[in-house]
């Protein structure tokens, strides 16, 4: 049957309820978030003179939690205008309306109990064929169909999002024996074609597959620290993105958690997996157990292996605990040579080799680690999961580890890790003996762009499955780089396209980068249809390189400055008016002059999660990369529009002068950086391939190159006049400093166009010189040049 998803109830309006009703307001689809009706009034209640029969009263707790959903931060919406397609009500009131639904998913308390008692209300009124799914994170699947119609069992299965639903990629879909496999293929392509996620496949185990994974990785980690005696600080050195993990670590991820909620988890597991040979892994060390018994249990508490205080002078302190007083004191830091060796490599296939071949005692603690959890995932296939890949994308998209566990192992070399684990005590499963024995030296392989994985069943290399149709850039053979520097590639992907990706840090755009965007359009333009610009990193851009720039204004030499500015301009230009369509693919950060590259393309194909604003004023300076020349020129075809004059320049250059970041792609189409009618990926791994094909249609539709524009319409001395009156008005009212005012005027006047005493209109070319005298004034002056090296000696994007 066909099915088109148009409409879905969520049935519990928690935490998970709430962002996920969310999540699929963000997609398009009116929402039917429901939960129970309050017992009693509330003081407020009272105060108002309202009764329990009262519809406020009777949805309240439905509307409390919905409300600091949308309040809470990072936002669950991709924009606050889709709060309206998520429609309120109750169980006893509106459960009725569960008949229109296409999809019913139910996310209420961890009670197996209470979750029938749904299920008997949802039988009553939900239509034969309606899905139904369950968000459990660890009561059985199986446990829950008993005593259902066959319409139900078979059209019931559980779909485990993770939290933040919007932002953690991972969707675990579960199906009971009784699941029609028809609709197990649709919510597997519905969740990673619509939802955007990783849509994983498991068996109905204890904790199913990440949790199960990813919490035996924590603890083994907490046992090693016990053993070792390491610090709460070296520890979150040691496992944050130096081994492609999140920011957060071991520690801070639990105090923001709950430590609370690790040990549950672990206490579940630890009870209910009776055959698992390394079940003693789950045992809680010392470490949880003391602060769990305290009830320091992160941020819930105000305490837990991080404690925020205020200082003497009043300032936020952020202090650790020593795990061997149970005291609180300052931050420790990790002190390794092998720490040290790959603090500026950027390619985490080369850190990892290192840190696990170090010596010092860094070294010793990762090979505990990933040798205790490689061999604890051989031995989970087939109990939770058939095919390995599973487990790589489960844990990956689910604790935000940039590669899995057997990709790592990859890294490592199978045959010589499996050696060094043995010898540690560290068995893998027998069926990796096998494979090697058999020839089979690796996990993972590519073909031709392709990957394959190393099937147990069949003994040989098979597709990925979901992955058909996706350009994974990391897979591709040498051969398919037709262009390559330190800070740049560029790839054949095939149909007359080329992709250029960026690989510096946070892929700020230096000297390779903008070789690489001309060399790409030169030859794009002379042997290929069109050109890509793309990366499978976590960011687009972070903004040009600041460094060269600190040196040269340090040293005074400005032509130098005025030379590199131009160079950007010009390669800006470049991609304006090639001739050849140019699509960015931008996801992550794209800001400063990752923002400025992406307007003048000819096309931008966003991730949902694309973060994009002009940010230079951050930093004492102005957008000079044509970004300012940019807006500008919207404003100009916003006039002709019949948008009122004024109103949109004074929009854009509020943004520039504030350094407004929008936190999606859809804010970034309100704030005018992306085009309406561009299009928009959910799905981040589909993002190369759906710019490809967007080059291919703007080059099928027969593509010509754009002239440069000398109508643009600027106001003069009348625009300046009006940002001068608001200008002034913040200064007065001690909003900015007099250096703050200086960058803004200097905003101000670009964007009027300068000195004209009436409007006319101007080249871009006339704005771009405009741009690059202003930004090369600012160069000069001693605050700006603090900031800069605040941010360089920090590490922090070019944002304010």
């Amino acid at each position: 049957m066909k099915r088109v998803i148009k409409k879905v109830a969520v049935l519990g309006s928690g935490i998970m309820g709430s962002r996920i009703a969310c999540h699929f307001a963000n997609i398009g689809v009116e929402v039917l978030l429901l939960d129970i009706v309050p017992k009693e009034l509330n003081q407020q209640e009272k105060d108002k003179g309202l009764t329990l029969d009262k519809p406020a009263v009777r949805n309240r707790i439905v509307t409390q939690a919905f409300q600091n959903t949308i309040k809470s931060k990072p936002a669950s919406l991709y924009h606050s205008s889709f709060a309206p397609r998520v429609s309120l009500g109750n169980f006893e009131d509106n459960m009725k309306e569960i008949s229109e639904m296409d999809w019913i998913i139910e996310v209420v308390v961890e009670d197996l109990k209470i979750k029938k008692l749904v299920f008997e209300q949802v039988e009553r009124y939900r239509k034969p064929g309606t899905i139904i799914t369950s968000n459990t994170s660890g009561i059985p699947i199986n446990l829950m169909i008993d005593g259902r119609s066959a319409d139900f069992q078979k059209h019931f299965c559980g779909t485990h999002f993770f939290n933040p639903p919007r932002y953690l990629r991972l969707l675990e879909i579960i199906p009971t024996s009784k699941t029609d496999p028809s609709l197990v293929d649709f919510l597997m392509h519905y969740g990673n074609l619509f939802l955007g996620k990783e849509t994983v496949l498991c068996k109905d185990t204890p904790a199913f597959i990440a949790n199960r994974i990813g919490i035996y990785g924590i603890m083994s980690g907490l046992h090693a620290v016990e053993k070792m005696g390491l610090t709460v600080g070296e520890v979150d050195r040691m496992t944050g993105p130096v081994i492609g993990r999140p920011k957060s670590a071991t520690f801070r991820t639990l105090d923001v958690v709950g430590l609370d909620t690790m040990v549950n988890v672990a206490n579940n597991l630890h009870q209910g997996l009776v055959n698992d040979e390394s079940r003693d892994g789950f045992k809680l060390a010392d470490i949880v157990k003391a602060l769990y018994d305290k009830k320091w249990w992160g941020d819930k508490t105000k305490q837990g292996y991080y404690k925020k205080i205020k200082n003497d002078k009043g300032k936020t302190e952020i202090l650790e605990l020593d795990l061997k007083t149970l005291e609180y004191g300052p931050r420790t830091k990790a002190q390794y040579p092998s720490l040290e060796a790959v603090k500026d490599n950027e390619k985490l296939n080369e850190r990892i080799p290192i840190l696990l071949n170090a010596e010092d005692q860094a070294g010793e603690f990762y090979r505990r680690t990933f040798y205790d959890l490689f061999g604890y995932c051989s031995l989970r296939i087939p109990e939770i999961a058939d095919e390995l890949y599973q487990i790589d994308q489960a844990v990956s998209a689910g604790f935000g580890w940039e590669i899995g566990p057997f990709k790592t192992w990859d890294l490592l070399g199978v045959k010589d890790t499996a050696e060094k684990m043995e010898n540690m005590g560290y068995k893998p499963a027998h069926w990796v003996h096998d494979m090697l024995d058999a020839g089979n030296d690796t996990f993972y392989k590519s073909k031709n762009g392709v990957a394959l994985y190393y099937d147990l069943e069949s003994k040989s290399y098979k597709h990925v499955p979901g992955t058909e149709g996706l350009i994974l850039l990391s897979d591709y053979h040498k051969d398919k780089i037709v262009w390559e520097k330190a800070g740049a590639t560029l790839y054949d992907i095939g149909e007359g396209i080329i992709n250029l990706e960026f690989h510096s840090k946070m892929n700020s755009i230096g000297a390779d980068a903008i070789e690489g965007i001309n060399v790409g359009i030169t030859m794009a333009e002379e042997n290929f249809r069109g050109l890509v610009i793309g990366n499978e990193a976590d960011n687009f851009s972070a903004g040009a390189n600041l460094a060269m720039l600190f040196m040269y204004a340090g040293d005074q030499e400005f032509d130098e400055i005025n030379l590199m500015i131009a160079q950007f301009q010009n390669t800006m230009k470049r991609a304006r008016f090639s001739s050849v369509p140019v699509v960015a693919a931008t996801s992550g950060m794209a800001l400063g002059g990752g923002c400025e590259l992406s307007l003048h393309c000819d096309a931008v194909q966003a991730h949902a999660e694309t973060y994009m604003g002009l940010v230079e004023v951050g930093v004492g300076l102005i957008p000079a990369g044509g970004g300012t020349k940019e807006l500008v020129l919207r404003a100009a075809d916003a006039y002709q529009s019949g948008d009122p004059e004024y109103n949109t320049l004074q929009k854009y250059f509020m943004n520039i002068a504030t350094a407004k970041v929008a936190t999606s792609a859809h804010e970034a189409l309100e704030m005018d950086l992306i085009q309406n009618g561009e299009d928009i990926t959910l799905n981040r791994s589909r993002l190369i391939a759906d710019a490809k094909e967007r080059a291919i249609q703007l080059a099928d539709i027969g593509y010509t190159q754009p002239l440069e524009r000398k109508d643009i319409k600027v106001q003069g001395r009348g625009g300046m006049a009006l940002f001068e009156a608001g200008i002034g008005g913040m200064l007065f009212g001690n909003y900015i400093s007099e250096h703050d005012a200086k960058i803004v005027r200097k905003l101000s006047y670009v964007m009027n166009g300068g000195d004209l005493s009436a409007p006319q209109l101007v080249s871009e070319q006339y704005l771009l010189d405009l741009e690059r005298e202003a930004f090369l004034s600012l160069t000069g002056e001693p605050k700006t040049l603090e900031r800069i090296q605040s941010i360089l000696f920090k590490g922090k994007p070019l944002r304010n």
